[in-house]
């Protein structure tokens, strides 16, 4: 299945779903996630490998962490290579004053937005699809 490259497409298509529970970013050393973790995402730095899991994991596995987010996956097919959809994003964030860490799965693209602001988020998420 090819996702959607049109930008116009993409923002009008968009729809944002708040995923339950607060999410953090940890770092282990390669090869060492703690057993029962089940990480959301990881991705393999020269550093170490980094986790993006629930604040609960973290907390109960002892794991140091950082960046208490929400996380907002966008429900449209984005392709891999479609141009300047997070750029949008990202923009449409910054004006509101909001840092974001987005991940791009193979059918969608991810928002870690900051733990309190993700009704900003998804306002302005909403905003810019209906513009």
């Amino acid at each position: 299945m090819v996702g959607e490259t049109n930008l116009n497409a993409l923002l009008k298509g968009m729809s944002a779903d708040l995923l339950d529970g607060v999410y953090v970013f940890a770092t282990v050393p390669k090869g060492q996630v703690p057993p029962n973790v089940v990480p959301r995402m990881t991705f393999e730095e020269a550093e170490g490998l980094t986790l993006i899991l629930l604040r609960a994991d973290a907390e109960t596995h002892g794991l140091t962490y950082e960046f208490p987010c929400r996380m907002i996956t966008l429900e449209i097919h984005s392709a891999l290579d479609a141009v300047g959809f997070l750029a949008r994003i990202t923009t449409a964030l910054a004006a509101e004053g909001m840092g974001v860490n987005p991940v791009s799965g193979f059918y969608h693209d991810h928002l870690f937005v900051p733990e309190g602001r993700e009704e900003d988020a998804m306002a302005a998420l909403k905003a810019l699809a209906a513009s």
